[in-house]
């Protein structure tokens, strides 16, 4: 494989299409379905016109008038089942559910050109309530179920216009409850359907950052981390200045190696919703000093919860690196509970002087009192300190999850 070809193929990130393999428009099944519906319902009318042509006054305008519900089903099919392209020419489907609306009322008007009153009162206009559905259908699949509910209202007010049956009794005919459903059980499916679609999208974009986030690690860790442990170990045999030079790379090893597993294992944790998974927010404190334990299952607590409590630890932990000791190693352990949950930072340094944080306090020094303690007390929650001179210092705090979905 030659460098530039491997360089593209590290910054390849698959489309939604290519990884879910399915069509990015969530519309499009809904599409095609109605389109295959409106010629079944065309069939259906001109079977209905051969049965009634007889009995029209005006037989011979009649079949013009079916042929051109013929010729705008198959124009209307193509526009609305190929995202409005026909032809070489792109219409947006708006325009085209728009002119599917008006095409179906003028052409049931037109009944009343081709028989007389008694007729078309007690019969189906010229294109069939069939037939004329598929509006109410598009109208519904376009916009939702208040405009397929609205389209249906419309036609069925036309038909009722046009049939000479406005009336208190309009409720008593099939059109109106039909076409009306349709067009709230349509929309409803086309909602459900674009909600359905925009999870899947949201799944197999994590599912591939994830993947990224893998093979990146791979990439890493069969260079730059190798490179590092050499160094690390070379560095130390050697002594000397190579000691220095093998203690930072060790640190940068533990810090690298740490990022690594906290992307890879918290791809999932955090989608941009209310709540978050707390235990990369506090691995990523990890380093040669500090050794970070967590639960192995995700810790998901409220957002703003888990923000103010990776702050306490690190206002913790940078208190253990100015005051413990050069030597000093902190410990950080979160334990999960049903309803709370408690996060201890502990050191092995020097500990704290029995009357410093009252007199720090006296000083105009907060950083005990207000970030720590007050952060806690805002979050609900309680703060005990053990400490003492030569004992190190450990915190344990508890506090609520609040509203939280366990992972």
């Amino acid at each position: 494989m030659t460098e530039p070809t491997r360089r593209r193929r590290l910054h390849y990130q698959p489309t939604v299409r290519e990884a879910s393999g399915v069509d990015t428009d969530p519309d499009a099944p809904l599409w095609r379905a109605a389109q295959a519906f409106r010629l079944v319902t065309l069939v259906y009318a001109i079977s209905y016109q051969f049965a009634s042509a007889s009995d029209y006054t005006n037989s011979r305008l009649s079949w013009f008038f079916v042929a051109l519900m013929a010729v705008w089903t198959g124009v209307s099919a193509l526009l609305l089942g190929t995202s409005g392209a026909l032809f070489g020419k792109t219409l947006p489907r708006y325009q085209v559910v728009i002119a599917d609306q008006v095409v179906v009322i003028l052409l049931m008007a037109s009944t009343r050109l081709v028989s007389d009153h008694e007729w078309y009162q007690n019969h189906q206009t010229l294109p069939t309530t069939l037939w004329a559905t598929n509006a109410v259908i598009s109208a519904a699949i376009l916009g939702g179920p208040w405009l397929g509910m609205a389209s249906g209202v419309v036609i069925s007010a036309a038909s009722a216009i046009i049939r000479d049956q406005v009336n208190l009794d309009l409720w008593r005919d099939a059109t109106a409850p039909v076409l009306v459903s349709v067009g709230l059980a349509l929309g409803l499916a086309t909602t459900t359907a674009r909600r359905s679609h925009r999870q899947l999208e949201q799944a197999v974009r994590l599912a591939a950052a994830t993947e990224e986030r893998e093979r990146l690690a791979r990439e890493v860790h069969d260079g730059v981390l190798q490179v590092l442990a050499m160094v690390r170990r070379r560095g130390a045999a050697l002594g000397g200045e190579a000691a220095e030079l093998a203690a930072l790379a060790g640190e940068q090893e533990v810090a690298l190696r740490m990022l690594i597993s906290e992307q890879v294992s918290g791809a999932a944790a955090d989608v941009g919703g209310q709540t978050v998974d707390l235990c990369p927010l506090l691995t990523t404190q990890a380093s040669t000093s500090v050794s970070v334990s967590t639960p192995a299952h995700p810790v998901v607590i409220e957002r703003d919860r888990a923000i103010e409590l990776a702050a306490i630890v690190d206002n913790a932990l940078s208190n253990v690196g100015l005051h413990a000791g050069p030597a000093a190693k902190a410990y950080v352990l979160l334990e999960d509970l049903p309803d709370e949950v408690i996060v201890s930072v502990r050191d092995d340094g020097v500990g704290i002087p029995e009357g410093r944080l009252a007199q720090a306090e006296a000083e105009g020094r907060m950083g005990v009192s207000k970030s720590i303690l007050g952060r806690v007390q805002v979050l609900g929650g309680t703060a005990v300190l053990q400490t003492g001179p030569g004992e190190g210092t450990e915190w344990e705090i508890n506090v609520p999850k609040g509203k939280s979905e366990r992972g």
